[in-house]
């Protein structure tokens, strides 16, 4: 039996990394706590959720341990998902934006509530 097939990682980094990922969780809720909005609310959420998923892929899948082809193997077709959605991002943007000043709707516009929907027929029984 050799040397590294026995190798233990230090628990001590399993319960920093978890009290790390606590601290992030709780910031987390912070944003709703505190009622941020709009574009600040959705990035810090998306920076907190990919703060705890990108610890604990490294700690606890590991993948901090491995050689650097089966880390890039393993992140890197997720990697270029995340630009491609990206790119999506920005060309919805602009195609949304094209669309309002083509044929000139309102790009502020709120949606009916549900009640306001069946029109003036509501609770008429035929």
């Amino acid at each position: 039996m050799s040397a590294e097939a026995g190798q233990q990682h230090p628990l001590g980094i399993y319960l920093k990394i978890w009290v790390l990922l606590f601290v992030l969780s709780t910031l987390s809720y912070l944003v709703d706590y505190f009622n941020f909005q709009g574009l600040l609310r959705w990035t810090l959420i998306i920076i907190f959720m990919l703060l705890k998923a990108g610890f604990i892929i490294a700690i606890f899948m590991h993948v901090m341990w491995e050689r650097m082809a089966l880390i890039l193997t393993i992140l890197g077709p997720p990697v270029v998902l995340l630009f491609l959605i990206g790119f999506m991002v920005v060309e919805g943007g602009y195609t949304f934006g094209a669309r309002v000043e083509h044929f000139g709707a309102d790009p502020n516009a709120q949606p009916l509530p549900v009640t306001h929907i069946g029109g003036e027929h509501e609770g008429v029984s035929h």
